[in-house]
């Protein structure tokens, strides 16, 4: 819904100036009459409040802080007053605030966190929405609290199985730099001054490094350039459907998303279904954090299927880029009448999966890794020393 910035009387004649969150204009004059207050100017704020975005960590913290409290038998305006004043960084006690702000005025926590932009993820407000309704706001909170710090987990075991090919990448690239533009140019100095057939390789390391050298600006251009074109070419959406799809066909790689996605999808289904929110808009919440455009276009056959009265189980089955055991498992949860529990069973041992396989992943790229650099470097050494050999022998013939 919109936000209305507004101008208002007070009965005794004093003006109040606010903002409040209406589907129209008929609608936000209701609601300040309600407060005995008389709208005379109105406009629309089109803007977000915050462009800033908590991270998972953060979210799990606020959702934390909030269930406890809320469970203890807290009040909304106070606890969030309470959040607003503990020790955080600066643009996240601005979000506070404003939430402190919003509710104070009579807003919904779920309205006020819509004000906020982007700074909370549309899954949260949702669920929240939800529980405001079923008055299971603590439950709700302690919950998604759960479920961000799953995803948090899950995300920095990814984050940290590419920290090691990254940095062994990096060291590569900086080591083969220095070796074509400080070390190789003194041995072809050497090379060409004697007017001998050099190997192949030498001929190919030599050209490059002689490239590199004379027209460093030009490679650098090129290597912005090409940078940025793909970075251009990715942001086109077939584009990003065809690289998710094929990301699936890479061995090892690909079965270890298949297992990240449907444990995603699993964990964010099974936390949305259980606080009472309905299966389309569960399956539409967590279509959005698998993370993978070309699965999460699937779902809209899924939820046409789910309307006309299809079971969760078959239409699941057919989504391309989850495991078989997601299926199965709504299967036997549908079949006994304990959805909520398969679903949060198979969370669980999906997680764990997700754990095992990024560790093999990490195992298998260490050694994987070493070998690539293994065979650069000795590709530029075996293209020194083969001109080193037959210039020895020649020495020595004349000799």
């Amino acid at each position: 819904m919109p936000n209305y910035k507004y101008s208002a009387y007070q009965i005794d004649g004093k003006k109040v100036n606010g903002k409040m969150i209406a589907s129209d204009g008929v609608e936000l004059r209701t609601k300040l009459s309600e407060k005995e207050l008389f709208l005379t100017d109105v406009t629309e704020i089109s803007e977000n409040i915050s462009q800033v975005r908590l991270k998972t960590e953060q979210l799990s913290e606020f959702c934390r802080e909030l269930g406890m409290m809320l469970g203890s038998g807290i009040p909304l305006v106070r606890a969030i007053s309470i959040m607003a004043d503990m020790d955080m960084s600066e643009k996240q006690k601005n979000i506070y605030v404003a939430l402190f702000r919003s509710i104070k005025q009579g807003l919904m926590l779920s309205e006020a966190m819509e004000m906020q932009g982007n700074a909370f993820p549309q899954l949260l407000i949702s669920m929240y929405k939800a529980s405001e309704e079923s008055g299971q706001m603590d439950k709700t909170s302690k919950k998604m609290a759960e479920h961000y710090e799953k995803s948090n987990k899950l995300k920095k075991k990814v984050s940290s199985a590419m920290v090691y090919p990254i940095i062994l990448s990096v060291v590569t690239l900086i080591v083969l730099l220095i070796i074509f533009l400080l070390v190789l140019p003194r041995f072809f100095v050497v090379f060409e001054s004697f007017d001998a057939e050099l190997p192949a390789i030498t001929k190919f390391m030599l050209d490059l490094s002689n490239g590199l050298r004379n027209h460093w600006a030009l490679v650098l251009c090129g290597g912005l350039l090409v940078v940025l074109g793909i970075n251009l070419v990715m942001r086109i959406h077939k584009v990003i459907l065809f690289k998710d799809k094929m990301l699936f066909k890479i061995p090892l790689v690909g079965k270890l998303l298949k297992t990240i996605y449907t444990a995603r999808f699993a964990q964010t289904l099974s936390s949305t279904y259980s606080s009472g929110v309905s299966i389309v808009n569960a399956l539409n919440n967590a279509r959005d954090t698998i993370g993978n455009e070309y699965v999460s276009n699937q779902f809209d056959e899924v939820i046409k299927n789910i309307r006309n009265g299809g079971a969760l189980s078959e239409s699941i089955k057919k989504i391309n880029g989850f495991k078989p055991k997601l299926s199965a498992s709504i299967l036997i949860g549908e079949e006994t009448g304990r959805l909520e529990d398969m679903l949060n069973a198979t969370a669980d041992a999906l997680d764990y999966e997700a754990e095992m396989a990024i560790s093999k992943l990490t195992a298998l790229l260490e050694p994987l890794m070493i070998i690539i650099m293994a065979v650069v470097v000795g590709a530029v050494m075996i293209s020194v020393m083969l001109p080193l050999t037959t210039l020895y022998s020649s020495i020595g013939a004349g000799v």
